[in-house]
Parts: C-alpha cells; sequence; structure tokens
C-alpha cells in the first residue's frame, strides 16, 4: 500500500490539472493561432507562470485500491496483483486465469 502522503500530494495534483486545464488548453491555442514571434514569447511566459503541478504530464496513474504507481491496467484502474487476486476469487466479470 502506498504512503498516505503519496495519495494526497497526486490528488492536490488532480485538483490543479483540473483548475488550470481550460487556461492551459486555451493558451496553447492562442499560441497555435498567433504568428509574431513577440506574442509566442508573450503567451510562452504565461504557461510557463502557470503552476507545475498543474501540467498533465505530471500526473500518476495509480491504483484506486492500493494506491500502487506502476503495473496499472487502464481498463480496470487497478494494479497487475490486485486483478490478479480479484480474478481467483471471480470478483471481475468475464476475466478467468489461464491454466494449462
Amino acid at each position: 500500500m502506498a504512503r498516505k502522503s503519496l495519495i494526497q500530494r497526486e490528488k492536490k495534483k488532480q485538483r490543479l490539472e483540473r483548475k488550470y486545464n481550460l487556461l492551459r488548453q486555451s493558451l496553447k491555442k492562442e499560441m497555435s493561432e498567433v504568428s509574431s514571434l513577440d506574442d509566442k514569447l508573450e503567451i510562452y511566459r504565461k504557461l510557463q507562470s502557470l503552476p507545475r503541478n498543474s501540467a498533465p504530464t505530471r500526473l500518476r496513474r495509480r491504483c484506486l485500491k492500493t494506491g500502487r504507481p506502476r503495473a496499472n491496467y487502464r481498463d480496470f484502474e487497478l494494479s497487475g496483483y490486485i486483478i490478479r487476486e480479484m480474478a481467483h476469487a471471480c470478483l471481475l466479470a468475464g476475466v478467468t486465469k489461464s491454466s494449462w
């Protein structure tokens, strides 16, 4: 299980990303439409003034159950070993563990 502080930090990043998402998109769209270099530099400075943790690339996909940051499946939003445990317990519909 991940430390609670890491999970809370990730939630804070998600809130920041949602808060500044529209502003970031509008600035990027404006930058693509402007042709003069001075205007582009001014828009770029505005983009840089946004908080770093509001960038979507800083987000980390975590397991919903354990908070584990690695080996996550997007479809289930769970880590691999949690999926394996749930498949063994028949808790995931349509998922069977292969055996031979």
